[in-house]
């Protein structure tokens, strides 16, 4: 059985609340990547945003970051003025609730 992964872009942006939900609600108008299960915006403390991306493997992942187009979440915040931070993260235990 594959290994799903977690990515997790965050960046700081301030003053921009309303422009990170429309953007990522504009990323989810559009045909989502094969392999991609789950995406999720996150708001923290002090303009903190991550979006959240669940992808059912790393060959999933592999072949959206090979595609044409750049990475999605990244791209975001970028057109926000804010330099993302990307972590993956293998997905070693779940409950299921």
């Amino acid at each position: 059985m594959a290994e799903e992964i977690l990515t997790e872009v965050s960046a700081h942006v301030p003053d921009a609340s309303g422009n990170v939900a429309a953007e990522f609600g504009r990323l989810l108008t559009a045909p989502l990547p094969d392999g991609l299960l789950r995406t999720e915006l996150l708001r923290g403390s002090d303009d903190e945003w991550r979006i959240q991306s669940l992808w059912r493997d790393q060959a999933a992942l592999d072949a959206m970051r090979s595609g044409p187009e750049p990475p999605a979440a990244p791209a975001l915040f970028k057109r926000l003025g804010a330099e993302p931070v990307l972590r993956i993260l293998r997905v070693e235990a779940r409950s299921a609730s």
